[in-house]
């Protein structure tokens, strides 16, 4: 464990995460009462509830052609889709039991373990070294890690960027004192950076790629560059796999025929997605090859990422306990699935 001095550091980030972590505990409780709620009566179809953020994943792509409807109505159940700025509210929502699964980063995934949110990680979908970056708006003064002393850095609070930003100055040797920390999602985010109001932006794909595109921001660093591994994840309510172990696979399928789809028409995809959001192709092209879909159970390397990152939290007192990891990680499904 670091000395109180060291936490200290800390203070904003690990007060936010508690918050969550605190949130997500009293929301675990309902839990079970919502499940009966939503159980289907005999006769009704089962509804199977995904969450989505974003417009250029495997997700929202599938959303749009409207892939796991398809599937699913093949089994005899339906699809209705939930939209969310960032991971961490998908953990309420699963909490309450109105969603079924979603996919987010590392860090919302350990806040939800931490506050007892009873859920499986049932799938790998990157290694998310592309993921993460930090930005700066274009000809900032800002050119090293360094230099963001003094400095105000966005950040979607209990996101993977918040984490990755943390480490990103612990290996600049900053402190929380020497930067001055703004709480904001990526709609709220991107405006600050454009009109000044912020210096810099801990963010995610496609959020990283459009500021440079856009408006000629440029990448401080980003996962690749310091070398951290940080996994991302399909997520599942527990309640929902055991009771539905089939739909669980027959999810997992779908995902990964769609993901084949986008990794071996790129180019077509690009364009698909670029038409619909009214955005340059080469923006899209860009995100989409950052991203480097995946699906896999997750292995030794992810499982020791991860569980780097919880440990992580755990030392710097943002998570209350040391978290066992692998007792959310669920590879059984994902395993059936790529049979």
């Amino acid at each position: 464990m670091k000395s109180a001095a060291s936490l200290g550091k800390w203070g904003i980030f690990l007060s936010l995460l508690m918050i969550i972590q605190l949130f997500l505990t009293g929301c675990g409780s309902e839990t079970s009462s919502a499940e009966e709620e939503k159980a289907p009566s005999a006769g009704q179809k089962t509804v199977v509830h995904i969450g989505v953020q974003g417009s250029t994943g495997i997700l929202p792509y599938a959303r749009e052609k409207k892939s796991f409807e398809k599937a699913f109505e093949k089994a005899g159940a339906a699809v209705e889709w939930h939209e969310f700025a960032s991971g961490p509210p998908h953990f309420e929502a699963l909490a309450s039991g109105r969603l079924d699964f979603g996919a987010t980063g590392g860090t919302p995934l350990i806040a939800g373990q931490s506050g007892g949110v009873d859920f499986k990680a049932i799938a790998v979908t990157t290694d998310g070294k592309k993921g993460n970056s930090i930005v700066v708006s274009k000809g900032s003064a800002v050119k090293e890690l360094k230099d963001l002393k003094g400095k105000k850095i966005a950040v979607a609070k209990g996101s993977s960027a918040y984490n990755f930003l943390y480490m990103a100055l612990e290996r600049a040797g900053l402190k929380d004192k020497d930067i001055k920390l703004v709480q904001l999602q990526p709609d709220e985010a991107r405006p600050a950076l454009d009109n000044g109001s912020i210096d810099a932006w801990s963010t995610w794909e496609p959020y990283v790629t459009t500021a440079v595109f856009q408006t000629g921001a440029d990448v401080l660093v980003s996962g690749a560059d310091l070398n951290i591994n940080a996994p991302g994840f399909l997520i599942a309510r527990t309640g929902f796999t055991e009771e539905h172990p089939e739909l669980t696979v027959l999810f997992l399928k779908t995902y990964e025929e769609v993901r084949k789809h986008f990794t071996e028409n790129l180019d077509e995809v690009s364009q698909e997605i670029a038409d619909a959001e009214g955005v340059n192709v080469d923006i899209i092209s860009t995100v989409l090859k950052n991203s480097e879909p995946i699906l896999s159970p997750a292995t030794d390397e992810f499982k020791k990422a991860h569980q780097d990152q919880a440990d992580f939290l755990f030392e710097a007192g943002g998570i209350h306990k040391k978290l066992d990891t692998s007792e959310v990680i669920e590879n059984r499904y994902i395993e059936e699935a790529l049979k």
